[in-house]
């Protein structure tokens, strides 16, 4: 992306980035060129000096091909309140960054970022070096994990037996000693739903339906994990990735992709055990396919960089072995124009159906990725719905007032509304108007 791509970034597709509305907030107090010193961009980057509190001016730079930031004050948060000012200010006021050779301190940031991508993808074409050594392990953690499956069931068992009106008055580290012990066997996949069944238990009026649909899919789980070498290997490769078998990105890329001019429609964050999860949801233009991105950090790391809601690029993506695939990675891409429209299912029966299809081959589904067209926001008891011209309606999952903001988006008119269906209910993650793009539904 070159410099004079900016003018299509939107203000709200920028503040996208920020690690917290508060950030984002103090961004857009930078956004005057007096405010900036040393501003300046080439074809790869953009930066600046920012007159701050400290004695010398903070040394702050965006690189274009991410983006990804860099800036010399003291927070611990990325991007900080100084990179995303000036990516903003260059968007509003493109004439400030006139075009001049980079600084060193600039050169020498994006020569470090360029050392570290090479070795990654050098480190990425390496063979294994010892290929028994490696089966070995496998075959160790392949015998744990087993055992904590069995383990597991045994517990469910009991579990369904003492009766689930009884599951209230334990104590409530019962829950989390069981996923300790899960992860002690390797299997985080497993550790997670039994935390997920533990929030679930307190999750309001009608949790033993819910807990007891969500405890038979991981008994369900459980039982394809132990006749695992009996299925096809697409649904192996599904049963391992619940379990919580990773899969090498080497092994991934490596893989035929499909090319396609992928739409970002959507983003969120959230924390799972410990680490910050990014799920950016991609939509193909041409094959109509979900893909999801995922990116994590380790506590005290920042997600670098990402795609950006309502950009578009044309490129390959490779997707995970499985019977239903959406997680995928990037192979390759270049960048393409904002959004000029968003082709998804005609109605919310067609999604519906598509979900279905979907469920049926893996019953573990938890997100679905919904691109609706012509669809109405509507208030429905205390909250609100999307209802389509055949008068389907769908519940949605919305922080207070979004909903009103949803409709005013949309004029009351209908407008195309992405988002995740669990079954349950649809969160919405964005719409596209017909003239704009706009992200909804963050808290």
């Amino acid at each position: 992306m070159a410099m004079t791509d900016l003018v299509s970034w939107t203000a709200e597709q920028i503040l996208a980035l920020a690690p917290d509305p508060q950030v984002g907030r103090a961004a857009q107090g930078l956004l005057r060129p007096a405010k900036w010193q040393a501003l300046g961009s080439d074809e790869r980057a953009l930066w600046g000096e920012q007159r701050g509190s400290a004695s010398a001016p903070y040394q702050v730079a965006i690189d274009l091909t991410g983006p990804a930031c860099k800036c010399s004050c003291p927070s611990h948060k990325r991007p900080c309140k100084h990179a995303l000012g000036l990516f903003l200010l260059a968007q509003s006021a493109p004439k400030s960054f006139p075009q001049t050779p980079p600084p060193d301190w600039v050169v020498k940031w994006l020569g470090g970022r360029a050392a570290a991508a090479s070795k990654k993808a050098r480190a990425a074409d390496e063979p294994v070096a010892d290929a028994a050594a490696q089966a070995r392990r496998a075959a160790r953690r392949d015998s744990r994990v087993q055992q904590g499956a069995e383990a597991l069931a045994t517990w469910l068992q009991d579990l369904v037996r003492q009766g689930l009106g009884s599951l209230p008055g334990q104590p409530a580290n019962v829950w989390e000693t069981q996923a300790a012990r899960l992860v002690d066997a390797q299997a985080p996949g497993l550790a997670r739903l039994v935390r997920d069944a533990a929030a679930i238990l307190h999750s309001g009026e009608g949790w033993p339906d819910r807990l007891l649909a969500h405890l038979a899919r991981l008994h369900l789980l459980l039982e394809a994990y132990s006749r695992l070498d009996s299925l096809p290997p697409d649904l192996q490769a599904e049963v391992r990735t619940q379990v919580g078998w990773a899969q090498d990105q080497a092994a991934v890329r490596s893989q035929p992709g499909l090319a396609d001019r992928w739409l970002v429609v959507g983003q969120r964050l959230s924390v799972e055990d410990q680490l910050t999860v990014r799920r950016t949801w991609l939509w193909g233009h041409a094959s109509r396919r979900a893909a999801l991105i995922l990116d994590f950090a380790a506590p005290g790391q920042n997600l670098d960089g990402g795609l950006v809601p309502g950009m578009a690029f044309v490129g390959e993506l490779a997707f995970w072995p499985g019977v239903w695939p959406s997680r995928a990675l990037v192979k390759s891409g270049s960048a393409a124009a904002p959004l000029d429209g968003l082709p998804g299912y005609s109605s919310l029966r067609a999604a519906l159906s598509a979900y279905g299809t979907a469920l049926a081959a893996t019953p573990w589904l938890e997100r679905f990725l919904v691109p609706v067209e012509n669809v109405v926001p509507v208030q429905q008891g205390d909250g609100w719905a999307v209802c389509d011209a055949e008068d389907g309606l769908l519940p949605l999952t919305l922080p207070p007032l979004e909903g009103w903001r949803l409709l005013a988006l949309g004029g009351g008119q209908p407008l195309t509304l992405v988002g995740e269906w669990d079954g349950a209910a649809l969160r919405p993650l964005s719409v596209w108007t017909g003239r704009e793009f706009a992200v909804v539904g963050a808290e």
